[in-house]
């Protein structure tokens, strides 16, 4: 299932590589509550440099596509590297480098429609994040509830 996995990977890197841009279905619940759970995401190709804090990304790390947020940049302006972290977690994520970086988050939709992607959160999304940081039952609670 991992070699599965580090294909499906590649292939979407390889794709936003290629063509700009790439459509992903979204799986986990790191990004909750900006993003959920069957959410479809455009990625569109960027680079390092163009990365701001703020905004949501797609990496490539050890088989896997991660969707978190960025909170800074770090290293030097020619071989730069992002902090990242997704909404829902509490911790850092070990810096992203150029080569791990697929592209950029510019779209959201949810069913039928798009959800804004602002690169920053809402006034009421801060408090729903910092609670679904502190509990998965909170976190399911919260999915069913917005399912309904």
């Amino acid at each position: 299932m991992k070699a599965a996995n580090a294909c499906g990977c590649d292939l979407a890197a390889e794709v936003a590589a290629t063509f700009g841009r790439v459509c992903l279905r979204v799986a986990g619940t790191s990004m909750a509550p900006a993003i959920r759970p069957g959410d479809l995401i455009s990625v569109e190709r960027i680079s390092v440099k163009e990365v701001s804090p703020g905004e949501i990304v797609v990496f490539a790390r050890e088989g896997r596509l991660i969707v978190h947020r960025v909170v800074a940049k770090a290293g030097s302006p020619n071989e730069g590297s992002i902090v990242t972290r997704g909404d829902r977690t509490r911790r850092n994520d070990a810096l992203v480098s150029s080569a791990e970086l697929v592209g950029r988050v510019t779209r959201i939709e949810r069913g039928h429609s798009a959800v804004c992607t602002d690169s920053w959160l809402s006034a009421a999304q801060p408090v729903i994040c910092r609670l679904l940081q502190f509990s998965d039952r909170a976190t399911n609670l919260y999915l069913r509830l917005v399912a309904l």
